[in-house]
């Protein structure tokens, strides 16, 4: 009995990886070693999908573990978002724009905490198709600057593609939650 609890451990743990690469990743942006960055991103980003097929495939799920991979996933894409943007890979504009979704995001469900109201975040079709580009905005950067790739059009359709996703997943946030309040106040 006691390796089945390793092994539904074992999603989590992949979890923890990611949230560990994110300093390392921070790291060796900074100190300009794109392409070491873009593996260590390349396998946080993997991870993220391999932790969640993982619980589904063990039936591993935790709360631990749903609390963790959004915080993993925010931790990940707003640090490399803002190193990137500092270093002006990605436009700040977007980086500001994917930052303050988050936060607000954040602040919608601290607020309903808070108030003793529980308000159920389950991701949204737009939510899921936003996160996947930003992952691929973020570890195209990584790659065009480390192994020298000049494609400007492709940077820039995928700027535009994760500013738009990123608004609209934001507007679907915000409606749910103003949605939510109002059911809660019937």
């Amino acid at each position: 009995m006691r390796s089945r609890s390793y092994i539904n451990a074992l999603p989590t743990a992949i979890t923890l990886t990611r949230i560990l690469a994110v300093p390392l990743v921070l790291w060796l942006i900074i100190d300009s070693n794109f392409v070491m960055a873009f593996w260590v991103f390349a396998y946080a980003s993997v991870s993220d999908a391999i932790d969640g097929a993982l619980a589904r495939f063990l039936d591993a799920r935790t709360e631990l573990g749903a609390y963790l991979d959004p915080i993993a996933d925010k931790l990940l894409l707003v640090s490399v978002y803002v190193s990137l943007g500092l270093q002006h890979f990605i436009p700040i504009w977007l980086v500001i724009l994917v930052a303050f979704r988050d936060l607000l995001i954040i602040g919608g469900v601290v607020m309903f905490q808070t108030a003793d109201r529980p308000l159920a975040m389950i991701p949204t079709v737009i939510s899921k198709v936003n996160s996947l580009l930003q992952f691929i905005l973020a570890t195209w950067s990584l790659a065009a600057v480390g192994f020298g790739w000049d494609y400007p059009m492709i940077s820039s359709l995928l700027v535009y593609t994760v500013a738009t996703t990123t608004v609209l997943s934001g507007v679907v946030y915000v409606i749910r939650s103003l949605r939510s309040e109002s059911q809660i106040i019937k």
